[in-house]
């Protein structure tokens, strides 16, 4: 039910509502359906809120109510569908490494030849001191993201790590509202952030400059994932936002982050967003494309304050690790502001 509200009985429509600035939150279909003799005049009335989302319905055959219930947004976000939903052919960074897990027999040795890979890569282009404490990092990021999967009742393939790319928490099932895309996206930096007070605490204890420079690198990490661009954690909040809105202000804002991503890695040299932005970039076109078919049920305005609040929140926060370390005069404790003020 939608713009429009159109029922179906095995596949035939038998009752349509046209939209109009007119229609109100109670609608009424009536329709009737015959086999042989038998004749059944059936009423569904319903009530319809957009924000906060609620839907209420009573069903009446020859005037006897034979059900009656309601759906609210909880009742989106945990629903399975019955008859499973064709996939969309969405071309994603995502999607092509979830491909790619399903073509092997064992997730589990793909697991540990990605985690060999990314510890060699690197202790390579570091130490191996250094590459065992990114590692852990990324991994309590990805843990953050699996964990909102599973809050929401989605049934995850574990982590991944890919070689200079960082990690990816995987599932196969689709999420149902925007709320989820926000609150998937903004668990891992939130992991992360708790991670970086944990460290600055065993900072103060031990006194060991090894844990104020991972806190403040990890901090530093989990910022750069929340710029807001495509596909960053930071780029999901903005578009589940943005296009809660409407299309037109999810297009524009989502396409201005894309724009300013370009500049960024042009302007520090980063090759490798450059790559993440081409794959943003085509899912920002195949959001527009699909945004009136989209499944997915919008943020309501307090949903919107709310993601944008905590997003900003949680910016502030890293940002306020990285400037208290800054300030102790160390040079490499420095660099992470410094590429900031950059």
């Amino acid at each position: 039910m939608a713009g429009w509200q159109e029922l179906y009985w095995d596949n035939q429509i038998v009752s349509q509502l046209t939209a109009d600035a007119d229609r109100q939150e109670q609608t009424k279909h009536a329709f009737v359906l015959q086999k042989g003799d038998e004749v059944l005049n059936c009423e569904l009335d319903a009530n319809l809120t957009w924000q906060p989302f609620s839907f209420h319905y009573q069903v009446k055959v020859n005037q006897q109510l034979i059900s009656q219930g309601e759906r609210n947004t909880k009742d989106i976000e945990q629903q399975s569908p019955v008859v499973a939903p064709k996939p969309e052919k969405r071309f994603s960074l995502i999607g092509l490494v979830s491909l790619g897990m399903k073509m092997l027999k064992s997730a589990k040795l793909i697991k540990v030849v990605l985690a060999s890979a990314s510890l060699a890569a690197y202790s390579w282009l570091f130490s191996f001191q250094f590459a065992m404490a990114l590692i852990a990092c990324l991994v309590v990021h990805e843990y953050g993201h699996v964990k909102a999967m599973k809050y929401f009742g989605m049934k995850t393939k574990g982590i991944y790590l890919v070689p200079f790319l960082g990690g990816l928490a995987l599932t196969d099932e689709k999420i149902n509202t925007r709320w989820q895309d926000v609150v998937i996206s903004i668990m891992g930096p939130m992991f992360g952030f708790v991670l970086s007070l944990i460290l600055l605490v065993v900072y103060w204890v031990t006194g060991e400059m090894f844990f104020a420079g991972l806190a403040a690198f990890n901090a530093f990490l989990n910022l750069f994932n929340l710029l807001p661009i495509l596909p960053l954690d930071g780029g999901h909040i903005l578009k589940s936002i943005s296009f809660s809105m409407n299309s037109l202000t999810g297009m524009i804002l989502c396409t201005a982050a894309a724009i300013g991503g370009v500049f960024l890695s042009y302007t520090l040299g980063l090759s490798l967003l450059g790559f993440l932005l081409i794959m943003g970039t085509l899912e920002i076109i195949m959001e527009w494309r699909y945004r009136h078919h989209s499944h997915l049920l919008p943020l309501d305005r307090y949903g919107q304050i709310v993601a944008g609040l905590w997003y900003v929140a949680l910016v502030a926060g890293l940002v306020a690790i990285i400037w208290y370390f800054a300030q102790s005069g160390d040079a490499l404790l420095q660099l992470p502001l410094q590429l900031l003020g950059t």
